[in-house]
């Protein structure tokens, strides 16, 4: 039976008194009978796994390794056994995004010494989220995580002797299996890059290139004093990179690399500046991979969306195909830091793929995407009516999720098709 206990009571007196003091006081102590000593104690690894949901990257599951665990009977194990909390601070302001308990909702064994713990999450649901948005920077930020872990009910020894008690717990490091996947890379210039390798099953040619190009948050900040510059929040703040590297897209593209450029700022900030920079990045990636250059393919959301018309103008000879997502293309009168002009856009050959949402209120979908694809000749236009999948309903700005799940669709082709049988 669970004992009643402050978290103050937890924290202070120490993760092993913590543990021994929830598990309980047996009958037998009680009633004046010597304790029955835990069959096994140990120390517990734990591993927060996380998964890039649609909105974003969440903490999905810990992993709880021990070798005491290889001494319980695996049946004992239930979703009380242990109970979660967590504390995720900014690393630039130090202040406390979040501090609460997360729900367990299932547990299991991964291996004979380890449990898997799977949380509560989803769109909606509090306390799992990995990034945090500093509005007044407009940037996401990689939270530093600290999840206390303990022990609340006693798992029983094999074969039922005695209980086995994890006495405390220290924490590794965050682990997400499609991130970490990609490769960290940066450029002679200082630029930074992941990079997805696909397996060895490319033709003669070599592999398909996807250049995923991420929208305004997920760049550097170095003003005021900050010297954030990541390489993480272009992967984590959605799914448009990690969906070219599914089994699924592989599939299409009879295997691709992904390379995922990290602007310092903003792109459309800078985007004369930026062009060469991640030209660089695509020539670096051909050099010392085989891929082939008639399949390089630029992809981009937002200021990323921006980007990837500003990539196809200054290099209409590079790329297979375009696919702008709810781009931003400048007021008309040049007003803006970023400007893809009618002129630029008219001259455009590479085929191109527009998508945005049209309740997007964070660049006008009619003054940017529709007036884009009405002056690149030959374009396709996906124009939704909002962003709604898998049952949840998100900001219409996000159109990327579309793509990243492969639905725009057009002439009995999917875009994914439609960007696999293309060559310049």
């Amino acid at each position: 039976m669970r004992t009643s206990i402050t978290r103050r009571s937890v924290l202070v007196s120490g993760a092993a008194a913590g543990a021994s003091a929830l598990l309980g006081t047996p009958a037998a102590v009680a009633a004046g009978s010597a304790p029955s000593a835990p069959s096994a104690r140990g120390d517990g690894l734990v591993t927060p796994v996380a998964e890039v949901l649609d909105g974003g990257e969440q903490v999905t599951s810990l992993r709880i390794s021990s070798a005491a665990l290889a001494r319980a009977e695996r049946s004992s194990l239930t979703a009380s056994t242990f109970a979660v909390h967590v504390a995720a601070t900014n690393p630039l302001t130090g202040e406390v995004a979040y501090e609460q308990d997360r729900v367990v909702t299932a547990a299991g064994w991964s291996r004979r010494d380890e449990v898997t713990l799977t949380l509560e999450h989803g769109w909606g649901i509090a306390g799992g989220g990995t990034l945090s948005y500093l509005g007044a920077y407009g940037r996401n930020v990689l939270l530093d995580l600290d999840y206390t872990i303990t022990q609340v009910e006693p798992l029983q020894g094999a074969g039922g002797s005695g209980r086995v008690v994890i006495d405390s717990f220290r924490q590794g490091g965050l682990s997400d299996p499609e991130v970490d996947a990609f490769g960290h890379h940066a450029t002679a210039s200082g630029l930074n890059y992941r990079l997805f390798s696909p397996a060895p099953t490319a033709g003669a040619a070599g592999a398909a290139l996807v250049v995923w190009l991420h929208g305004g948050g997920e760049g550097g900040l170095l003003t005021d004093g900050h010297d954030y510059y990541d390489n993480e929040t272009q992967l984590r703040a959605n799914r448009g990179a990690l969906g070219f590297a599914t089994p699924e897209a592989q599939a299409h593209f009879g295997g691709a690399y992904v390379l995922a450029p990290q602007s310092t700022s903003a792109w459309m900030l800078d985007g004369d500046r930026f062009a060469p920079l991640v030209m660089e990045a695509i020539e670096e990636v051909v050099a010392t991979h085989r891929i082939d250059r008639r399949r390089i393919h630029v992809v981009g959301c937002s200021n990323g969306g921006y980007m990837s018309l500003k990539m196809v103008a200054e290099h209409p000879e590079v790329f297979a195909t375009s696919t702008p997502i709810c781009c931003g293309i400048g007021a008309r009168d040049g007003s803006n830091t970023y400007f893809i002009s009618d002129t630029e856009l008219e001259a455009m050959t590479t085929p191109t793929w527009l998508v945005a949402s049209a309740d997007d209120t964070t660049l006008d979908p009619q003054a940017n995407t529709v007036y884009a694809h009405e002056r690149i000749d030959g374009s396709i236009m996906s124009l939704y009516d909002g962003v709604t999948w898998d049952g949840n309903t998100f900001p219409g700005h996000w159109s990327w999720i579309y793509v990243a799940r492969n639905d725009p669709s057009h002439a009995g082709q999917s875009i994914w098709e439609w960007m696999a049988t293309a060559k310049r």
